[in-house]
């Protein structure tokens, strides 16, 4: 049976290099997020490194969409073998002032959105000879005084709340799947990746470096969590 990768909030810099490395590795790749134009552009770049790839644009914040996601891959690629989480959102950046709607979009694509598809490709996971689940987070999810008052001073509080409830869903996660024989694994990116919106020329993190810590860690199945940065 193929392998099969679906890559949750695909972008330039790590979920690209995520999507890179597994291909080289034998997946099929599934790219999804809300913007078709990049994953029509991935895809191309994918196929031109002999990849099979597909694009699937849909809003990883909703629930229902998630599940019908993982459906129209399976049916496209086949069995999901590992899903990976890169998508994340900024909104409710005072959390003073946000409105219930604004708390709820940062949680929906950390936290609903990750553990639908987590719940939606189980039966394929529970099958995969080696079946994964791998998350990225940001530092601002770690719980450390100086963490909390930097999410502070960059109006980035929603983006921190939804960082450190998916860190603990990954924990929670890892536990519960094991006798499952599903890996659950977390890299957390402590700095600014190169490659991406954010890089002003001064990043110091390769997505291709991160690519294969969830690589090592994917295969040694052991440690659910590693920093970069």
């Amino acid at each position: 049976m193929g392998k099969t990768i679906l890559v949750g909030g695909f972008g330039p810099g790590i979920s690209t290099a995520v999507a890179e490395k597994f291909g080289a590795e034998g997946y099929a790749v599934a790219l999804a997020a809300r913007n078709a134009e990049r994953l029509d552009a991935g895809v191309r770049e994918l196929t031109k490194k002999g990849i099979r790839a597909a694009a699937f644009p849909a809003d990883l914040s909703d629930a229902a969409a998630v599940r019908a996601l993982v459906d129209k891959v399976r049916t496209s690629l086949g069995p999901v073998s590992v899903l990976q989480w890169t998508a994340y959102g900024s909104s409710a950046g005072d959390i003073v002032k946000a409105d219930e709607k604004e708390i709820r979009a940062a949680l929906d694509i950390a936290v609903t959105g990750l553990l639908a598809a987590v719940q939606a490709a189980m039966p394929d996971l529970q099958k995969a000879e080696e079946a994964g689940v791998l998350v990225t987070n940001g530092g601002l999810g770690l719980f450390d005084p100086n963490v909390d008052a930097m999410a502070v001073q960059w109006n980035a509080m929603g983006l921190a709340v939804a960082n450190a409830a998916k860190h603990k869903l990954v924990g929670l996660l890892s536990h519960r799947l094991k006798a499952d024989g599903i890996y659950v694994g977390e890299v957390m990116v402590l700095g600014t990746v190169k490659g991406t919106p954010w890089d002003s020329g001064q990043a110091t993190i390769d997505p291709a470096q991160v690519a294969e810590k969830f690589w090592t860690l994917f295969k040694q199945r052991t440690e659910p969590f590693a920093q970069i940065g």
